[in-house]
């Protein structure tokens, strides 16, 4: 089972240009790997202040995927 547009329209929800979400996903074996990827404005607003935005949407992902006996993760890669 993909959490893809679960987790889409979380990072949605939360973000000023939602046209610009997006989600790569990776699955080894039991886990996925969820690469969000939005407008370089919204970036700080997914991480959040000292991160807590992403570790909630981290931990209700993760919440989800127990459910089905497995991991996942997210990541929001940054361009430096």
């Amino acid at each position: 089972m993909s959490y893809r547009p679960f987790v889409e329209a979380l990072v949605r929800s939360v973000v000023e240009h939602p046209e610009d979400v997006r989600i790569e996903e990776e699955v080894d074996g039991s886990t996925r790997i969820f690469f969000v990827h939005v407008a370089p404005d919204d970036v700080g607003k997914v991480i959040g202040k000292s991160g807590r935005v992403v570790s909630a949407i981290r931990c209700v992902v993760s919440a989800v995927a127990a459910r089905e006996r497995e991991k996942a993760f997210v990541k929001v890669p940054t361009e430096d």
